[in-house]
């Protein structure tokens, strides 16, 4: 593994060895006559324009340190902003645009940029509510200006022949701040070194038996376009809104993966239930993709068949890694491992299988507790096969939220001169080393005689062919504990006896299972709301809102 530095001299390596290969081609279409169109930078012209755009944040002032609010579209200009924040040693800040505008601007109020790169609509919403944006004093606009001053993109950006000289990060610098989707609480910032991304890079690359040289990737994932482009792949950008995965048309994901020669893809399982269901509805079959990673949720067994029945040959793979903004990955399995036997314990009741931990990760059960763990110790974890939170110690996990010591408190604990960081998640230990999901801490459910486990419960009503997914969550009582319901989206409109008729089989089906017994109240959502990076994590406590509300009224 090759020693950390600056994530952007990658970029600069992959200029030198391979200067006319694509970096990333942007797919357009399907135009007129349903033609798809595209067009393409070499890593040689992104070596350049990103080399541009840090000597333009050398000169006004974006230099070291200078957290730069990024709010680009996916386009050749957010690759080279990236890579050129990287170049100055500034330290680019990353919010998903799709968690709302309120949201959004909390993350942005709580980071305080000094500097900010982005649309138009973005500078006018700096100007037009400046109280979130108190240090955001630089700024460029990539679009037409308007009245909020400020520098053009085009203008800023400036080229010279000679290699701009790449920041050499301290231990101790930030690399970037990334936030957390806030699917169960309020996002976080989370403080990435250039150490952290390095080695990230190098495990995704092994867990993946990714070919630097050779693998093409249908980035269906923006933030991971650039590990693509790093590790020397061609990112192939679809024509797709990366803030609503799960609506993305399978043609225009399917026809520049063929025509581009893919090979490669990371994305949302609720993306690749859609195309792959598509695809095999359709005949249609990909040419030369041969691994897809599906990350974000558990993606569910059928995703994995119809994949596999429609990539390029019998060697191909899917996986889904396990992992979350502030570690990823921490565990890893593949979709055949799945289909031989791991799938089949999920109906009933035993979590899902999310595979052995990568190398150079430690993963551990410990005592479920909901403050904090100052010091670690062995004594915290619990035996094989016992319930228990996900700790895990690892090179490139995130240290500190940004600013949020508190948040530091409650997910990290102290080993030495190192640490472990809390994921907040269930799981267990099975006697083949095996790693699985019983769901969030925060989402289980104490009735005050027992706790439930969501993913566990909803594997249970999963199994019904008429249920598309399943959330448990908890009604509070006055006495205390809480009433668990079973929310229920299913795969088509049901008529009310149809209704009432899947209700008392799913009723029946929960009753069988000891640990689905407990659940009396069955209520049908017509359609579950999810996190904004990936359309698959299932908001409960919504859910849960909705749910008081309906039982509260019977």
């Amino acid at each position: 593994m090759r020693q950390p530095g600056n994530v952007a001299e990658r970029l600069r390596d992959n200029a030198r060895v391979t200067p006319d290969k694509p970096a990333a081609v942007m797919a357009r279409g399907p135009g007129e006559g349903g033609a798809f169109s595209s067009t393409t930078i070499t890593f040689s012209e992104l070596e350049r324009d990103s080399d541009a755009v840090a000597r333009g944040c050398a000169g006004i002032g974006i230099g070291p340190g200078v957290k730069t609010l990024v709010m680009l579209r996916p386009s050749f200009a957010f690759f080279s902003c990236i890579f050129g924040l990287f170049k100055a040693g500034a330290v680019p800040v990353l919010i998903d645009p799709g968690m709302g505008g309120g949201r959004l601007l909390e993350c942005v109020r709580s980071v305080a940029p000094g500097a900010m790169i982005g649309i138009p609509l973005a500078q006018a919403a700096r100007l037009l509510l400046p109280g979130y944006f108190p240090n955001c004093k630089i700024n460029v606009t990539l679009g037409r200006r308007w009245f909020w001053g400020g520098g053009t993109w085009e203008r800023f950006k400036r080229f010279d022949d000679k290699p701009f000289p790449i920041h050499e990060p301290g231990a101790g610098d930030i690399a970037a701040v990334l936030f957390t989707t806030g699917s169960t609480g309020p996002a976080k910032g989370v403080e990435y070194g250039h150490e952290a991304f390095g080695r990230q890079i190098d495990l995704i690359a092994d867990a993946f038996a990714i070919d630097r040289v050779g693998d093409v990737d249908a980035a269906t994932f923006p933030g991971f376009s650039l590990f693509s482009i790093a590790l020397g792949m061609t990112a192939v950008v679809p024509d797709m809104d990366p803030a609503r995965p799960g609506r993305a048309l399978p043609r225009n994901i399917i026809t520049p993966a063929n025509e581009r020669g893919c090979t490669f893809s990371f994305g949302s399982p609720a993306l690749w239930n859609r195309v792959s269901a598509y695809a095999e509805r359709e005949g249609v079959r990909f040419r030369t993709l041969r691994r897809v990673v599906m990350a974000g949720a558990p993606a569910p067994a059928e995703v994995h068949r119809r994949l596999l029945s429609v990539m390029h040959s019998a060697g191909s793979e899917t996986y889904t890694p396990y992992g979350a903004t502030e570690c990823m990955p921490v565990a890893n399995i593949a979709g055949s491992e799945i289909l031989a036997g791991a799938a089949d314990e999920t109906p009933k009741g035993r979590g899902v299988c999310i595979g052995r931990a990568v190398p150079g990760v430690r993963a551990e059960i410990i005592a479920v507790t909901d403050g904090p763990i100052e010091t670690w110790s062995d004594d915290l974890m619990v035996p094989e096969g016992e319930c228990g939170e996900i700790a895990v110690q690892a090179a490139h996990a995130s240290r500190h939220y940004h600013g949020l010591p508190e948040a530091d408190r409650l997910a990290k604990i102290a080993d030495g001169d190192n640490f472990w960081h809390r994921m907040g998640d269930i799981g267990y230990r099975d006697g083949e080393g095996r790693l699985w999901f019983c769901g969030r801490k925060s989402h289980r459910v104490e009735t005050g005689k027992e706790t439930l486990f969501t993913v566990c419960c909803e594997g249970v009503f999963n199994q019904h062919p008429e249920v598309f997914r399943s959330a448990l969550v908890g009604v509070s009582l006055s006495g205390g504990g809480k009433r668990p319901v079973v929310v229920v989206e299913a795969r088509d409109r049901l008529t009310p006896g149809r209704k009432n008729r899947l209700g008392r089989e799913l009723a029946d089906l929960g009753a069988r299972n000891p640990m689905t017994a407990p659940i009396k109240d069955i209520l049908f959502h017509p359609g579950f709301p999810t996190d904004i990076r990936h359309n698959a994590k299932i908001r409960r406590e919504d859910l849960a809102v909705w749910a008081a509300r309906l039982i509260g009224a019977s």
